[in-house]
């Protein structure tokens, strides 16, 4: 079997797998979050945390639970980070330097799971578990919260109300995260991951020295940091460390579970929204963008220009053998697509179109499909620009699903898609500036410039992944990407909800001869049109100066 064919086959079964979760798992999550009911441990931790779940939220009350929780998890996290040398498990590992400690610290509250440090050489057990861990399930559970709270702007008319965070966070938690990542922990053991606490320990002699290696639950880890598009990764390697993904197997069931929360979660907003057609024509613009970028990315990395690549039967520099050309290509999109940023191959090395790629899948706002949560908050801001823009061509006030867009909502729709791309290419522009910054970069020229805004643009994305080549861990790196980071994640949740409160306001539009029909394959192209041209437009000079030119170059 040709290494081509073995890609395809490999994108086919993934496809199916999807498909047959698609269903149950969206519907699923739309009884969780439509259920009045409490489990017990729920009530339980309710009653811990002193929140009385049956308060309705208006969305300035539900961003500040969202604030308040995440600000007291930051510093939660940065602390147990800075005392890391007194705590028992720390395998020797001295406490987290203050910059990397706030680096790591907002990188995993925010879902984004950027790391500038080596995870085996510098995280003991107590910071990985109770740490880095607890916040893959809670930060992924934010997520969801928010998305789900701009559904229920939609579906609701004539009140402010959007929920209640405390109940919508926990039972993501509980009811989703949890029991998905056990089974998935479970399968990756199966295969080979490791789940231990063992301590360090010397495996023979490398190179003149001896080579070390340490243990830790990490199949555990693996499962919820894929199972909630989360990236972080217990060793340095990440996704590409076998005994993080021992199998081809493995490889690709860490692909589903990255993949499908966010590609389910239209079902949900179909369900609540009272159309499944509305949920399948968002899902059809998620998995039309996904299967073209995949596409794309297959091309670019099997073309062989030269005889090294016709005789590795692409470009393997960077990529795993085990897993070869086909399977690193569909992670690579399904990774920066999501806002997962786990690795299984080092997008450095990747061709200059295929790593622009990457960089464009994240640019687009990680919406095809996202990550959870934050890729349907994200799509669903994009659909009420398109009809927007829809209304704009035919001179009618933009409706979307029965709510009219007016002035506040494309306004915070505006606010929403420019904060974003602000971020990344300001703090780009600043570390090309200045002097001390470029220090870091590996590469000059085109590719060293795609280094930087490779970074900035995954942290302000809140996907994680790395360009590869760039020394991160500076104070200005460190603190800056931080930043991003955390402006890049709460700033946009604002608006959403904003967005969430004043649709729930508002009392529906019966549907007309006039009104434009959403849940149809014509307002599918408009919507994949309208991300493809706005990005292109954003973006289109930074691209043109980074992995453009190497491309064309080379």
């Amino acid at each position: 079997m040709g290494p081509v064919l073995a890609g395809v086959l490999q994108l086919l079964a993934l496809i199916a797998a999807l498909a047959l979760a698609y269903v149950p798992l969206g519907t699923y999550m739309a009884k969780v979050y439509s259920s009045d009911k409490h489990w017990r441990v729920e009530k339980w931790i309710y009653k811990g945390i002193g929140a009385n779940p049956n308060t309705e939220m208006r969305w300035p009350a539900y961003l500040r639970g969202v604030l308040a929780f995440s600000a007291v998890s930051i510093v939660f996290l940065y602390l147990l980070q800075r005392l890391q040398g007194h705590l028992p498990g720390s395998l020797g590992f001295k406490s987290i330097d203050p910059d990397q400690a706030f680096n790591t610290a907002a990188s995993f509250v925010t879902n984004t799971n950027w790391q500038s440090y080596y995870g085996e050489q510098a995280m003991g057990h107590v910071v990985q578990t109770a740490g880095l861990a607890v916040q893959n399930f809670v930060s992924a559970a934010v997520g969801i919260a928010v998305a789900v709270a701009l559904v229920r702007g939609f579906a609701r008319s004539r009140t402010g109300e959007l929920g209640n965070f405390w109940s919508d966070m926990v039972r993501g938690v509980t009811r989703i995260l949890l029991p998905g990542a056990f089974i998935a922990a479970i399968v990756l053991v199966a295969c080979g991951a490791i789940q231990n606490f063992s301590g360090i320990h010397e495996v023979g002699q490398f190179m003149g020295g001896s080579q070390q290696w340490n243990g830790g639950a990490v199949a555990s880890q693996e499962a919820i940091k894929e199972f909630g598009t989360n990236g972080g990764g217990y060793f340095n390697a990440n996704s590409a460390h076998p005994f993080e993904n021992p199998t081809p197997f493995t490889n690709l069931f860490e692909i589903f579970l990255l993949l499908v929360i966010p590609f389910a979660l239209t079902r949900t907003f179909g369900v609540m929204v009272g159309s499944v057609k509305q949920g399948y024509a968002i899902l059809a613009t998620m998995a039309t963008i996904w299967v073209g970028f995949v596409a794309l990315m297959m091309w670019t990395e099997f073309a062989h220009h030269g005889p090294a690549l016709q005789i590795a039967g692409g470009a393997m520099e960077g990529k795993e053998t085990r897993f070869g050309v086909g399977a690193s290509s569909i992670f690579a999109v399904s990774t920066t697509l999501t806002s997962t940023g786990a690795v299984d191959s080092f997008h450095s090395s990747f061709t200059g179109l295929g790593g622009g790629i990457a960089l464009l899948g994240m640019m687009l706002g990680e919406i095809a499909p996202g990550g959870t949560g934050s890729g349907l908050y994200g799509m669903l801001i994009m659909a009420v620009i398109a009809v927007f823009i829809a209304g704009l061509m035919v001179g009618r006030t933009p409706e979307y699903l029965g709510k009219k867009i007016g002035t506040r909502e494309i306004k915070l729709a505006a606010c929403y898609i420019l904060i974003t791309p602000a971020l990344a290419l300001v703090f780009t522009a600043a570390a090309m500036a200045l002097p001390t910054p470029g220090h870091s970069m590996t590469n000059s020229g085109a590719h060293g410039f795609s280094e930087i805004l490779y970074a900035y643009t995954s942290g302000a994305n809140n996907n994680g992944s790395a360009f590869a080549g760039l020394n991160a861990d500076t104070q200005w790196f460190n603190t800056t990407i931080g930043l991003a980071m955390i402006l890049g994640r709460f700033l946009p949740m604002i608006f959403v909800l904003a967005l969430a409160g004043s649709l729930a306001e508002q009392q529906p539009i019966p549907v007309t001869a006039g009104t434009l029909r959403t849940e149809k394959p014509l307002f599918t192209g408009l919507l994949v049109g309208a991300i493809l041209i706005i990005t292109g437009l954003t973006y289109f000079p930074a691209l043109a100066l980074g992995p453009l030119a190497e491309g064309l170059a080379s």
